[in-house]
């Protein structure tokens, strides 16, 4: 694979990480027209429904509207297995994160998962999220 591949995997996911950390207008740019999210943590049933780029930066902005100060933050090296036919990019990048956000009552709750992104055409036509949810902790000790 190719070092433009792999820089393109990870600024995908890069801009992924930004999206959800309020770049909302993002969704436009990324997402294919239609894809599928599947996620597994507890909560996140909101996902199942999402379709539309317009619809996940809702679903983004009601999900911060929620947590005060979330943030998410890529962690570890991104697994990039892409490649190029015709000049059209398609495959798989996946990369630990770390979200963050306030308890409410002056701490931090962390938590850590891997998002798979599927990428056809060049823009993310599926999302598989695993996290340790609610009663989860963080992969990474800091």
């Amino acid at each position: 694979m190719g070092v433009e591949l792999r820089e393109f995997g990870v600024g995908v996911y890069d801009r992924w990480t930004a999206l959800w950390n309020g770049e909302l207008e993002l969704a436009e740019k990324i997402m294919a027209p239609d894809f599928t999210l599947r996620y597994t943590q507890a909560g996140s049933e909101v996902f199942d429904e999402v379709r539309t780029p317009a619809g996940l930066a809702e679903v983004i902005r009601q999900w911060h509207a929620k947590r005060s100060e979330l943030r998410f933050a890529a962690e570890g090296v991104a697994v990039v297995d892409l490649e190029s036919v015709d000049g059209v990019v398609s495959g798989l990048v996946a990369r630990p994160y770390l979200a963050s956000f306030s308890d409410g009552e002056g701490g931090v709750v962390a938590r850590s998962g891997t998002d798979t992104l599927r990428i056809e055409d060049g823009l993310i036509t599926e999302v598989w999220s695993v996290s340790s949810g609610s009663a989860g902790r963080t992969f990474y000790r800091t």
